[in-house]
């Protein structure tokens, strides 16, 4: 399969650092063109799973404007200019948490959307996570740190109280990877008489 290709683009609006509004005229594979093609560009960011030393799980419960009531959320933010995803990482999870890891592991780069792109994304589990000090970030929602359990953060994902694609997908990858490296049994089939999750 070929990709497509970008034929020109044109900016339209910039709304600061966060945000930058395209147009590109694009070339399909036999050869059309399609313009006024929207295309949005973003930071990319980082998302963290932190993990403590007693294997509880480093989550917020905020406010985003995008999102009705209240969300479960794992650490996350912006990648700087020049900064590299397992440093901004590192950076974001001091700031927000105060917490630092012994052992990062990367879960993935995804992009956010698949045809009108809005950055990216840089997925990482961080493990034996210990508070170093109080948290320093100044993000605008409000927000509260909770330290969760495995079964209460896999209910909470059964539930939908991450309530964005990118946390869910976190939450998702990292369980999964755990239970590949520490070798946890399969769940019983939904036919056993183990009761079902209530949300």
């Amino acid at each position: 399969m070929q990709q497509w290709k970008t034929v020109s683009r044109e900016v339209i609006r910039k709304f600061g650092p966060f945000l930058t509004v395209e147009v590109h005229e694009i070339e399909l594979p036999d050869g059309r063109r399609v313009g006024d093609w929207p295309w949005l560009v973003s930071p990319h960011f980082v998302l963290v799973l932190l993990r403590t030393t007693d294997g509880r799980f480093v989550i917020f419960r905020q406010t985003k404007y995008a999102v009705k009531g209240t969300s479960l959320a794992p650490v996350g933010g912006h990648i700087e200019d020049g900064e590299r995803p397992l440093a901004a990482a590192k950076r974001e999870a001091l700031e927000e948490t105060g917490y630092v890891a012994a052992r990062w592991i990367s879960l993935g780069h995804f992009v956010v959307n698949g045809n009108h792109g809005n950055g990216s994304a840089h997925f990482y589990l961080a493990l034996d996570a210990r508070r170093k000090s109080a948290p320093t970030g100044g993000d605008l929602e409000e927000q509260e740190l909770l330290l969760l359990t495995r079964r209460q953060l896999e209910t909470a994902l059964d539930c939908h109280e991450f309530k964005t694609v990118a946390w869910s997908a976190l939450i998702a990858h990292a369980l999964r990877y755990l239970d590949k490296k520490e070798k946890r049994p399969c769940s019983k089939p939904a036919s056993s008489t183990r009761k079902s999750t209530r949300c």
